[in-house]
């Protein structure tokens, strides 16, 4: 494709506003489009973008030495360009890129079947939910999200919630290539706000929830939920529907978001007799999962939910909203429900179990609202004493640290702060935060946790903080350990070291046995 046909798909205000070389002169053939100068080859048109960490632009010769065949910049190079290779100066390259990438694919949204989830929890699972319901229901389904992209038998581990737009097209071209109907997709306030989805239109887009996080990037709460409200207002297919969870207090105002540009609202909602469109009309939690009896807009329907904790019936209902809104059968809803996989480090539980072992359970959450809403739904299920393993990221949202603290100091009878993914700031600045929210626990040191009646310790290390916390509890505790779920990886500095939770706590219940 000539570059001149690529760039063509850029609307006002994103179209070139300067050439260096001239575009009638320099119109090269474009065979791949990339952001990263280190994986350009012969022939693609490099976009530079302007990240929180690095600047493409600092690497334009790196790009032309490996073969790019022209620049989408947003200021002029300040050296010499090959001849026959033009840069193109746009107004905001990372936005730029999505249209660039979208025509460069051949739009292969538009041949797909697209459920975008948002919301600040609950997205991984809720799209786990769907994609089973929706496979139950005969269609070929792939999955993008926070843990893996997914689709005919290809697994590729996530880098973003919601990959870059270049990396999301190239993945949805694949798709299509591969029979895909349906992609049910994890929707970021990041992937929103920078563009990511651009050139995505929903079939149905899906809102969990919202509660605080990300004010490090959005900075206040407004501005979270109208990145949030874009998928409802530009994202949708004209007659789109939203599946809106009306019990949250952002839920009316994303409901009216949605109506505003004609799409069709399905409200559900815990509340059995309310007026929303999917209702929980019973449920009954355990450790091996829920049983549920919902109203659909067809009527009752009965459900056996294998993922732990009453958390996931707020799930439970918006994937089966989205299910409806899609035309799914209940007979099919109900068989995708109860085949739903364990989701990697969502109240996943590690080792066998064991009368004479505490319940180990490992999950991401990593927001004051979802540790509550975890601890308080494993707290119901614990006969004896609940141990909290936790820290906060680094580099992050520094007034939710308390937050997250207060509420395992509620909750919880013993716990162990440490660290997340520290990033580059000082691990034990961070848990100096942290601890300002444990006020109501008594601090002790690491080897006296167990004498306190309700206390907590701090272990920097999370190998050694996960150790103490399976090594004191008893048979009939439950020891949560949460902040990174499925990851396999703690970044310290700007290393990404290997590290998973669920590992460490089996080598601690190893070691307990022993």
């Amino acid at each position: 494709m000539r570059l001149s046909a690529l760039l063509s798909c850029l609307p006002d205000g994103l179209a070139p506003t300067a050439w260096v070389r001239g575009a009638a002169a320099d119109d090269p053939i474009i065979r791949g489009v990339s952001y990263d100068s280190r994986a350009v080859a012969p022939g693609d048109l490099f976009v530079a973008l302007r990240g929180a960490v690095a600047d493409g632009h600092a690497y334009l010769r790196q790009a032309l030495e490996l073969g790019a065949a022209a620049l989408l910049v947003e200021a002029a190079p300040d050296f010499e360009l090959p001849e026959g290779c033009p840069a193109a100066v746009v107004p905001d390259t990372r936005r730029a890129l999505a249209p660039v990438a979208a025509r460069f694919f051949g739009e292969p949204a538009s041949s797909l079947a697209l459920v975008g989830i948002t919301g600040t929890n609950g997205k991984t699972s809720t799209t786990y939910l769907l994609e089973s319901i929706l496979a139950k229901a005969g269609h070929r389904v792939g999955l993008v999200g926070t843990v893996e992209v997914r689709f005919a038998g290809e697994r590729i581990p996530a880098v973003n919630t919601t990959p870059e737009s270049l990396d999301l097209q190239r993945m949805l071209r694949a798709m299509c290539t591969h029979n895909v109907e349906s992609v049910v997709m994890e929707v970021s306030s990041h992937g929103l706000e920078l563009g990511r989805v651009d050139g995505c239109r929903f079939a149905v887009g899906a809102f969990t929830n919202l509660t605080q996080d990300h004010l490090d990037f959005h900075r206040t709460m407004e501005a979270y939920r109208e990145s949030k409200a874009r998928l409802f207002r530009h994202h949708l297919v004209p007659g789109g529907t939203a599946v809106i969870n009306v019990d949250d207090p952002a839920g009316p105002l994303l409901a009216k978001s949605a109506s505003e540009r004609g799409a069709r609202v399905l409200a559900v909602s815990r509340d059995a007799g309310g007026n929303a469109d999917v209702r929980l009309l019973e449920s009954e939690t355990t450790l091996d999962g829920s049983r549920a009896r919902i109203a659909l807009p067809s009527g009752p329907l009965e459900l056996s939910l294998p993922l732990l904790g009453d958390f996931n019936l707020e799930n439970l209902l918006v994937a089966c909203g989205v299910a409806s809104a899609l035309g799914v059968a209940p007979e099919a809803i109900a068989r995708g429900v109860a085949a739903c996989p364990q989701v990697p480090g969502r109240v996943e539980r590690v080792g066998e179990p064991d009368s004479e072992a505490p319940t180990v359970l490992v999950d991401y959450a990593h927001t004051p609202d979802a540790v509550e809403k975890l601890l308080a739904a494993v707290r119901a299920l614990t006969p004896g004493r609940l141990i909290a393993v936790f820290g906060c990221g680094g580099d992050r949202d520094r007034a939710k640290r308390p937050l997250m603290a207060e509420a395992v100091a509620r909750l919880c009878d013993r716990a162990v702060a440490t660290s997340d993914n520290p990033r580059t700031e000082d691990p034990a600045a961070i848990l100096r935060d942290v601890e300002t929210g444990l006020a109501s626990l008594v601090k002790a040191e690491p080897a006296a946790l167990e004498r306190t009646e309700r206390g907590y310790a701090v272990v920097q290390d999370r190998r050694e903080a996960i150790a103490l916390a399976v090594a004191l509890a008893r048979a009939g505790d439950t020891v949560v350990i949460a902040g990174k779920g499925h990851e396999d990886y703690q970044i310290i500095g700007r290393e990404k070291l290997p590290f998973d939770d669920r590992v460490e706590a089996e080598r601690a219940l190893a070691e307990r046995s022993a």
